[in-house]
């Protein structure tokens, strides 16, 4: 591979006015030198050694993002927001997938900070592990004390800029929806346990229902990962429990893709016999049949906010953006049946457009 003193002597300058043309120094450099450079650049096939030129420059170009699976759709929207703000400053992202590992999580801190990106965001949810949370802090101190800067999304034990979408707000949304819609028997398929993310969403939920006189049973609740089969999964058990459920709560919408599933294999329609209401407004919830009824999260402008923060000026203490949810009626929420388990070839009721709440 060409070097960079093969592109200096092929355009017959001294390899640190070629490193200032590649470079894009703010230094001046003449028209024609330029010229000569980049043609040398052309012939060669020169590649520039992009870890070289970090080390080389002040100015750090990367961002590293740690998400806990960027094909889950919920963070594959809030990367969406990240990108948008980072192309437009002309930063590198660099991905990585923990898969909700704790360790892994650590891991990738280290090694971010070993490749100097300028800035470090947590995208994924929180963990209730006190160990964990303590390394964490003490790694991200290490890093912020180098000059990195560090911003988190969702609810994390760190002092720091954070974007915060409200979680509990929307689990009282959904809550709310379905007690006013007459149910009492409602079912919930949860999140992991240990992540912040579920904490939050299950106490809202809960705060509404206990507020309209409505009891949520440990009977009720099933933990499972926040994916379709942990959803399709999580709702079979639901209704081996408890037969007599007239809704469900999915507490994101992957989870409630499967339920759906579930639901339609058993041969229970959906709204008339029992409601489903998602969380998260993901694309695809306006596409299944029926369209999910669901709580929207910012998805996106949580990515653009978070990123923002980080390349934008920095701030004497600790920025917290709180970011609000909103309830989304489709088609699968609908009245709490007149008798438990109705016939399930009723005419199914007209698709409505979108509605907020």
């Amino acid at each position: 591979m060409a070097t960079l003193s093969d592109v200096a002597r092929r355009a017959g300058v001294s390899p640190a006015t070629a490193s200032r043309v590649i470079n894009g120094s703010s230094k001046p450099v003449t028209d024609e030198l330029r010229e000569r450079v980049l043609a040398a650049v052309a012939e060669l096939q020169y590649v520039p050694n992009a870890h070289a030129q970090l080390l080389a420059r002040s100015h750090r170009s990367a961002v590293g993002v740690i998400v806990h699976d960027v094909s889950d759709p919920y963070f594959a929207e809030i990367t969406r927001g990240l990108q948008r703000v980072a192309t437009d400053q002309g930063r590198l992202l660099m991905i990585c997938n923990s898969y909700r590992d704790p360790d892994r999580e650590l891991e990738y801190v280290e090694l971010l900070r070993g490749h100097q990106v300028a800035a470090l965001i947590l995208a994924g949810s929180g963990y209730h592990d006190e160990a964990f949370t303590r390394q964490l802090n003490e790694k991200l101190a290490a890093y912020e004390a180098t000059g990195g800067r560090v911003a988190v999304i969702g609810r994390h034990e760190h002092s720091g800029d954070a974007v915060m979408p409200d979680n509990r707000a929307g689990g009282y949304l959904a809550g709310r929806e379905l007690c006013g819609l007459g149910h009492r028997a409602i079912g919930v398929i949860a999140g992991p346990r240990i992540l912040t993310t579920t904490t939050d969403r299950l106490a809202g939920l809960r705060q509404a229902l206990t507020e309209q006189g409505r009891e949520l049973p440990e009977r009720r609740i099933r933990y499972a990962e926040f994916d379709r089969d942990g959803g399709a999964e999580a709702t079979a058990r639901l209704l081996d429990a408890d037969p007599e459920l007239t809704a469900i709560v999915a507490l994101n919408d992957s989870m409630a893709i499967g339920a759906l599933a579930t639901l339609r294999t058993t041969g229970l329609a959906v709204p008339q016999q029992v409601s489903v209401l998602g969380f998260d407004d993901m694309p695809i919830a306006r596409d299944v049949t029926p369209a999910l009824t669901t709580v929207r999260l910012p998805l996106v402008h949580m990515g653009v906010r978070a990123m923002s923060l980080v390349l934008g000026p920095g701030a004497a203490a600790p920025r917290v953006e709180v970011l609000p949810a909103e309830l989304i009626r489709r088609d699968t929420a609908g009245p709490v049946p007149r008798s438990t388990r109705a016939t399930a070839g009723s005419a199914p009721r007209a698709r409505r457009g979108d509605t907020t709440s």
